[in-house]
């Protein structure tokens, strides 16, 4: 048996670019992408924190160090420059994987600079 299971995500991402006529996908600052663990052209869920749109796309990299999230085709009408986003992607985990399984989390602020990482959700209190 296998789970799907959180493997990175990128957390408060601000949208710099939407792009409408390019081939679809994200393109992420390729520092952002090796600092999760997300592959180019991987599977990618992005969740709108500013008008709740969630979207599936693909992963593509853009220039190190520009601090670029980039929406791209389609999903530009999902998401505009300045929009907070959530950026995750998601593997299947043997059983035998998941007790030491920790997913990959960056923590983003203004301008996308890295905050911190983590490996571990906060626990929510009630």
């Amino acid at each position: 048996m296998h789970t799907i299971m959180l493997k990175a995500k990128l957390h408060m991402a601000r949208v710099t670019h939407a792009v409408l006529n390019y081939e679809g996908s994200c393109a992420i600052d390729g520092e952002l992408l090796d600092m999760a663990g997300i592959r180019e052209n991987e599977q990618i869920q992005i969740y709108n924190v500013e008008n709740g749109e969630r979207f599936t796309t693909y992963a593509i990299r853009g220039e190190e160090g520009s601090r670029l999230i980039s929406i791209n085709g389609a999903a530009a009408h999902l998401a505009a420059p300045g929009h907070r986003i959530i950026i995750c992607s998601y593997a299947h985990y043997a059983e035998a994987e998941l007790d030491n399984h920790q997913p990959a989390l960056v923590y983003l602020q203004e301008g996308n600079h890295v905050s911190h990482t983590s490996n571990a959700i906060p626990v929510q209190l009630a």
